[in-house]
């Protein structure tokens, strides 16, 4: 009996070592899958830091047929982004940023004039940023303090109707312009709201004198006395311009050279001899942005050089950077021959919303009387 005992407590004592050492192999296990949960959060750490996710709203004055291009090949390399964007002229977007300060709804400003640029960047509606291409940009393209980049040169030209009107017939200068027998000729798009008007409008007060600005807006009275009509958006331009209503307006190359060569519209340009105020078109990271390392990552795609050689080649884009080999370019950018009005930026930003403020109160439709 006292034998039976004892094997009965040797047997319960080898079912408790057992039990035992289960409890811990068990336990072995459960450590090994938190290890390797661990693992799993890791990667998809790693994953989610190298396939951006989010938002993107873009604020952009160029083509719709281009943004949506370029936002598509964005999201090829960046399938998870969801990009949104707005389209509006350039003072627009302006306005449209600086009103929402407070709370911006936007994230990357696509297209403002070089002036425009300055405005904001005074103004703190850009945040500074240094992108890893920016040795590459001259600095009278760019900001000091990497608030914005201007992303390519915009001349402003003499734009025709070559149907009507060869190229070298038109008026050769701007003087030319207030020639009397071009009156009713002219079609020109409402200025106030365009970036590209406001420059070219504010350039011809420039070139007369700063300290005197009269004499600018006697040469607008004269360009205005031969204005037909000012049109509300570059669409109604073009179609008016296309319909014969007008033969002659002032605009930028790019938008030109599209439509000549893209489109049924016979336009074409001349380059003023004198030289032609050059915009430098740029583009920005608006300030306290909700998506801000997205709109970084599409600045950075923005400005490869592939996309820049692409947009000259698809879209008659001159690019910022210099060092993009001129071989690799287009045949028409190879003949340019870019003959530059010269012009302090700061000192006309500084000067354009009084000089544009005149022009509205006092000189649009009003003529030369």
């Amino acid at each position: 009996m006292k034998r039976f005992k004892w094997l009965t407590l040797v047997l319960a004592l080898l079912l408790m070592i057992l039990a035992a050492c289960s409890d811990s192999s068990e336990g072995g296990d459960d450590s090994s899958t938190n290890a390797d949960d661990s693992s799993t959060t890791d990667e998809n750490a790693t994953e989610t830091d190298s396939n951006p996710s989010g938002n993107l709203v873009i604020y952009t004055g160029r083509d719709e047929a281009m943004v949506e291009g370029v936002i598509a090949k964005f999201n090829e390399r960046y399938p998870d982004i969801k990009v949104e964007f707005m389209t509006m002229g350039a003072q627009q977007i302006l306005e449209r940023v600086r009103g929402e300060k407070a709370n911006p709804q936007g994230d990357f400003w696509w297209g403002g004039t070089q002036s425009g640029m300055i405005v904001a960047a005074n103004e703190d509606l850009l945040l500074p940023w240094e992108p890893s291409f920016i040795d590459a940009i001259d600095a009278n393209h760019k900001d000091a303090q990497n608030r914005w980049v201007g992303e390519m040169l915009l001349p402003e030209v003499i734009m025709v109707n070559s149907e009507v009107l060869k190229p070298e017939e038109g008026p050769q200068d701007w003087d030319e312009l207030l020639d009397p027998k071009w009156k009713d000729k002219i079609l020109i798009r409402g200025v106030l709201a365009s970036g590209t008007m406001r420059t070219i409008y504010s350039s011809m007060i420039y070139r007369q004198g700063v300290d005197t600005p009269e004499k600018g807006y006697e040469w607008l009275k004269k360009l205005d006395a031969n204005t037909k009509e000012y049109t509300q958006d570059p669409n109604a331009l073009y179609l008016k311009l296309a319909r014969q209503e007008g033969t002659i307006s002032l605009w930028n190359l790019q938008d030109i050279l599209l439509k000549k060569y893209t489109t049924d519209y016979t336009f074409d340009y001349i380059y003023p001899k004198s030289g032609a105020p050059i915009l430098v078109d740029g583009v920005g990271i608006i300030n306290n942005a909700k998506n801000v390392e997205n709109a970084k990552l599409f600045m950075e795609f923005l400005f490869e050089k592939d996309t820049a050689v692409e947009l000259s080649k698809e879209y008659y884009q001159i690019p910022t950077r210099t060092d993009i080999d001129p071989a690799s370019m287009p045949d028409w950018y190879q003949e340019l021959d870019l003959k530059e009005m010269e012009i302090d930026w700061e000192v006309m930003s500084e000067k354009e919303a009084e000089w544009m403020e005149y022009w509205d109160l006092n000189i649009k439709g009003k003529g030369a009387a």
